[in-house]
C-alpha cells in the first residue's frame, strides 16, 4: 500500500507544534480585533466631524491603508522601521502593529457608516421627545449603530484571522511557518507531506473562520427581520 504521508503528523510532536503555532496566530489576531475595536470607534466617530481637514486627513489614512498590501506593510515596519530608526521591533509585535493599522482603518470606516446611517428624522424625533443629546446617542442612535455594526466587525475579525498567514514570511513562528519547518524536515523521509500539512493547516483556519462566519450572518439576519 503506497504512503500517502499522514504519519508525518504523528511523528514526535508535529501536530502539538501545528496546534502551539494556531494559539500563536489566534493571539496576535485577538490583540489586533481588540485595538482596531477600540480605535476604530474612535476613528469612525472623527470621521463623522463636519470639517474638512478632518475629513481629508482621515480619508487619505483610510485610502492609504486599503491601497497598500498587507505584506508590503509588514516589511516597512518589520524591515524598514528597524533599520531606518534603529527599533528592535519582535515579528510578532510588529504583525500587531500592521494588522492594529489595518484594522482601524476597517473599523473606523464600518463605524462611520453605521453612524451615518441612522435617518436624521430618529435625531429630531428624540429632541421633539424631550431627550438631550446623551440621551438620544445612547437610547436611539448607539443601539441601532451597534446592531449595524456587529456583523460586519465579526466579519472583519475573520478576515484579519486568514492574513494573518501574512507573517510567516516575516519569520514568525505560527501555524504556517510551524508547516513550512515540518515539510522542510519531512521533504526527504515523507515527499508528501506538503499535501497533509497544508491540509491541517486549511482544517485549522477552517474550524476557527466558519463558525465566526456563521455568527456574523445569524446576526445579521436575526436583526434585520426585528
Amino acid at each position: 500500500m503506497q504512503d500517502l504521508g499522514i504519519r508525518v503528523l504523528f511523528e514526535g510532536k508535529n501536530l502539538i507544534r501545528l496546534l502551539e503555532g494556531l494559539w500563536v496566530t489566534i493571539e496576535i489576531s485577538l490583540l489586533s480585533v481588540l485595538i482596531s475595536m477600540i480605535l476604530g470607534i474612535v476613528l469612525g466617530m472623527i470621521m463623522t466631524v463636519k470639517n474638512p481637514l478632518v475629513k481629508a486627513v482621515t480619508r487619505l489614512y483610510l485610502e492609504f491603508v486599503r491601497i497598500m498590501p498587507q505584506l508590503v506593510l509588514l516589511f516597512l515596519v518589520y524591515f524598514g522601521m528597524t533599520r531606518a530608526f534603529h527599533v528592535n521591533l519582535s515579528g510578532e509585535v510588529s504583525a500587531v502593529i500592521v494588522f492594529s493599522i489595518w484594522g482601524t482603518a476597517e473599523m473606523g470606516d464600518l463605524v462611520r457608516s453605521a453612524l451615518i446611517s441612522i435617518p436624521a428624522h430618529q435625531y429630531e424625533s428624540g429632541r421633539a421627545l424631550g431627550l438631550t443629546e446623551g440621551q438620544i446617542y445612547r437610547y436611539i442612535v448607539i443601539p441601532q449603530t451597534i446592531r449595524r455594526l456587529v456583523p460586519l466587525a465579526i466579519n472583519l475579525a475573520t478576515r484579519m484571522i486568514k492574513t494573518t498567514s501574512l507573517i510567516a514570511l516575516i519569520g514568525v513562528i505560527e501555524v504556517v511557518k510551524v508547516g513550512q519547518q515540518i515539510i522542510e524536515a519531512s521533504r526527504l523521509s515523507v515527499p508528501s507531506a506538503a499535501l497533509w500539512i497544508y491540509g491541517v493547516i486549511f482544517f485549522l483556519y477552517f474550524i476557527i473562520c466558519y463558525p465566526v462566519a456563521k455568527l456574523a450572518a445569524r446576526l445579521e439576519k436575526a436583526w434585520n427581520t426585528v
